[in-house]
């Protein structure tokens, strides 16, 4: 994984992303919360992105490989693009409308990566990578 360019771009992208969000004004988290709630913490960087990829890119988007038809989109497959919506949908209940829409392009680079290698292990590893430095640096916890 780490020896192909387009996932070092794509591990890159998140904190290039944090970044531009703190540039534009986002009110940057106190860090130190992660170490004073540490089970929080990794709930949301860790378990929430394994569970996550098990179910949407191991389950779900494997299931409609087999049902969709192969139609090209480019570097984006039919069952990505359909579970990528599937997974920014599931994303409004608990997120402001537009953080919810905006799950959908980190979804399909996880999509991407999971039919690029046919494992969990990309998808997983940039979940957990964008969402530890989002709760790190923009998270407030109740």
């Amino acid at each position: 994984m780490l020896g192909d360019p387009r996932f070092r771009a794509a591990l890159a992208a998140g904190p290039l992303f944090w970044l531009l969000l703190l540039a534009a004004g986002f009110s940057p988290a106190r860090p130190e919360w992660a170490l004073e709630r540490p089970g929080l913490f990794l709930s949301l960087a860790l378990l929430y992105p394994v569970a996550e990829e098990v179910l949407f890119r191991g389950l779900l988007q494997e299931a409609l490989a087999r049902r969709l038809p192969t139609v090209p989109r480019g570097p984006l497959s039919s069952a990505n693009l359909a579970t990528s919506a599937a997974f920014s949908a599931l994303h409004f209940p608990g997120h402001p409308p537009l953080w919810a829409a905006g799950v959908f392009l980190p979804s399909l680079l996880f999509g991407y990566f999971k039919d690029r290698y046919g494992r969990l292990s990309a998808p997983i590893t940039l979940h957990a990578t964008y969402n530890s430095g989002y709760y790190l640096l923009l998270f407030q916890p109740p």
